[in-house]
C-alpha cells in the first residue's frame, strides 16, 4: 500500500526522530555489547559490537547530514541542501566496509589460534536484548521511509536491518559453542558476519550514488507523471520528461503538446492545471512544464 503523501514540515519532524533514536538505541548497544564481550571474549560478539560502533558513528553522521539536507533553499542553494542525504550514504558505507574488513582480519586471527568463550550465557542474554531494540528501530525507520522516501534513513535502516542478522548470527555460534564444543563455529559465524556488513556497504554505496548522479525517479512514478499529465482534457502530448530526487525534493521537468490554436493565456491556465495535478500527487516536488503547440517538429527524448 502506497503511504499518504505528508507535508515537508512533517517530513522534516519524522526524519529528525529516527535519526535521533538511532543515534540513542546506538550507544545503547555499544554499552551492553563491550560488557558482553568484556566477559566472553567471543570474536563474534565482538563482531557485534564492532558493527554497533559503525552504527553509531553512521547514525551520527546521518544526524548531521539530515538537518543539513533538511535546510531550505537559499540564495547559494537553489535547488536545497539534499544531496547532503546521499553524501551521508557514501560516508556510512565508509564506515561499514570498514567495520566488515577489520572483522575479517580478526575472525581469521582467532581461527589460527583458538580461545574459549567464557559466561556463553550472559553473551546470549546480550544479544537478545540487541534484536528486540534493534528490531523495533528498524520498524520505525521503515515506516519513517514508507513516509518519507529519505535515502539517509533507508540507509539507516538497512545497516540495522542486518545488525538483526548479525545478532541472531552471534547467537547461533555461542550456542554451538557451549552445547556442542565447536570453537571454530564463533569465527566463522564472524566471518558470515563480515560478509553481510560489507554487502550490505555495496548497496547503500550504489544507491547514493545513483542519488547524486541524478538518476530518473522509477519508472511507476515517472508512468504515473505522465498519466496524470495526459488525464488533461487539452492535452494531447507528453514528452522529454526529465525527474530527478535529492532529499525530500523532487524535480519534474516536462514537454506537453496542446492545440496551436490556443491563446498565450490559455495554455498557461492548462499548464498550471497539470503542474497541480502532479503537486497533489507528488507535493515535495518543483514542477516545470513547457508548453508545445501539437505538430511541432522537435528533436524527443524517449520516455
Amino acid at each position: 500500500m502506497t503511504a499518504r503523501p505528508i507535508s515537508s514540515d512533517q517530513a522534516k519532524r519524522l526524519m529528525q526522530r529516527a535519526t535521533n533514536a538511532a543515534v540513542s538505541i546506538a550507544l545503547v548497544l555499544i554499552v551492553l555489547k563491550l560488557a558482553a564481550w568484556l566477559i566472553t571474549d567471543s570474536v563474534s560478539l565482538l563482531s557485534s559490537l564492532a558493527d554497533s560502533a559503525m552504527d553509531a558513528l553512521a547514525s551520527l553522521v546521518n544526524l548531521f547530514a539530515v538537518r543539513h539536507a533538511l535546510q531550505p533553499a537559499d540564495s547559494e542553494h537553489r535547488f536545497g541542501h539534499g544531496k547532503a542525504e546521499p553524501l551521508a550514504g557514501l560516508g556510512q558505507a565508509a564506515f561499514i566496509s570498514a567495520s566488515g574488513i577489520y572483522l575479517i582480519f580478526e575472525a581469521v586471527g582467532r581461527l589460527i589460534e583458538p580461545r574459549v568463550i567464557e559466561q556463553g550465557a550472559f553473551g546470549l542474554g546480550v544479544m537478545m536484548i540487541s534484536i528486540a531494540v534493534t528490531g523495533a528501530l528498524v520498524a520505525y525507520q521503515r515506516s519513517v521511509v514508507r513516509r518519507t522516501d529519505s535515502l539517509a534513513i533507508r540507509a539507516d535502516s538497512v545497516h540495522y536491518a542486518t545488525d538483526i542478522l548479525v545478532n541472531s548470527g552471534v547467537i547461533v555460534s555461542l550456542l554451538l559453542v557451549m552445547f556442542l564444543d565447536w570453537g571454530a563455529a564463533d569465527p566463522i559465524v564472524a566471518l558470515v558476519i563480515a560478509g553481510f556488513i560489507i554487502y550490505s556497504a555495496f548497496r547503500i554505496a550504489r544507491e547514493s550514488l545513483n542519488h547524486l548522479m541524478d538518476r530518473e525517479l522509477p519508472d511507476a512514478d515517472r508512468l504515473r507523471i505522465k498519466n496524470i499529465a495526459l488525464g488533461h482534457p487539452s492535452v494531447i502530448d507528453c514528452h522529454d520528461l526529465k525527474t530527478r530526487a535529492a532529499g525530500l525534493n523532487s524535480f519534474i521537468q516536462l514537454h506537453i503538446s496542446m492545440d496551436g490554436g490556443l491563446s498565450l493565456d490559455q495554455s498557461h491556465i492548462i499548464s498550471d492545471a497539470v503542474e497541480q495535478d502532479i503537486l497533489a500527487a507528488f507535493p515535495n516536488a518543483e514542477v516545470i512544464i513547457h508548453a508545445d503547440p501539437e505538430g511541432v517538429d522537435e528533436e524527443r527524448q524517449e520516455f
